[in-house]
């Protein structure tokens, strides 16, 4: 009987040292280690725990940290946030303005939600121009033109462009995205690409060049093909590729197609005259 006893003691003792809450750990200490955590489904897993753990892994403090890294080209600063709250108390639509006035993680939330649309609406675009797995530039170009207007973050781009179940031409957009507006070093873009296995699809690229005058006679126009994986273009090497597709249908450059294969291109059975 004292045997069964010791060991139900030693076992409330065991539980108990694993009880962190506000009796065992000061409220700033848990604070600090609950920040620690990048990961919002680390975050919500660890407030799962408890009372004591969901009550403060829902402070502004860890969420305002949390929405200022992911969604950096919105203008989270207390001085625009207070502007803001002052013209949405004169404002009819004041509910539907875009500050944290029901806290961070309120709006981290909903920012999410507002992110995910946005992405539908450029995956649409790409959809509805894409014929055989093939766009032209200027459609691509207007893909990431209203891809910029979405101020999405390198998180968003990961979570609803780089990622398998996209095209790979998606794919293309969010990088050439994550490489040029949101400045994102290469090392960090190529990371992504291999935690989301995507690294090795290939993008065909091909442009036409006006022939040029000899003699009074124009020579036939000048096809340039280029392959290369999504890790390829990441390499200084391939600037060019980008750079194309960027400059798009100027001067002596008649077109420019991207293509998710050669083989399955919308051009490949036609006669090259016939797509001037």
């Amino acid at each position: 009987m004292s045997q069964t006893t010791a060991s139900t003691e030693e076992e409330d003792a065991t539980s108990s040292s694993w009880a962190l809450n506000d009796e065992y750990l000061p409220n700033d200490v848990a604070l600090y280690m609950a920040s620690m955590l990048q990961q919002v489904p680390e975050l919500c897993a660890l407030g799962s725990c408890s009372v004591f753990w969901r009550q403060l892994c829902a402070s502004d403090l860890i969420w305002v940290s949390l929405s200022k890294e992911r969604w950096p080209a919105l203008d989270l600063s207390e001085d625009s946030i207070h502007k803001k709250e002052e013209n949405s108390k004169q404002s009819e639509n004041a509910g539907n303005c875009d500050h944290p006035k029901l806290g961070w993680r309120a709006f981290y939330i909903k920012w999410q939600t507002e992110m995910a649309e946005r992405a539908f609406s450029v995956l649409e675009l790409v959809k509805q121009s894409a014929h055989y797995e093939s766009l032209e530039v200027g459609d691509y170009q207007r893909a990431m033109e209203l891809l910029k207007k979405t101020e999405m973050g390198f998180k968003d781009v990961q979570l609803y462009l780089l990622t398998p179940k996209r095209s790979v031409l998606v794919n293309l957009i969010g990088l050439h995205y994550c490489l040029v507006w949101l400045g994102i070093q290469s090392e960090y873009v190529k990371a992504a690409l291999c935690t989301n296995q995507i690294g090795d699809r290939n993008i065909c690229l091909r442009w036409w060049i006006l022939g040029q005058w000899v003699n009074g006679f124009r020579r036939a126009d000048q096809m340039h093909v280029g392959i290369a994986s999504l890790t390829k273009l990441l390499e200084p090497k391939q600037e060019q590729f980008l750079f194309v597709i960027q400059r798009g249908i100027m001067h002596e450059v008649l077109r420019v197609q991207i293509s998710a294969d050669f083989r399955t291109s919308a051009w490949i059975a036609r006669d090259m005259h016939s797509q001037r």
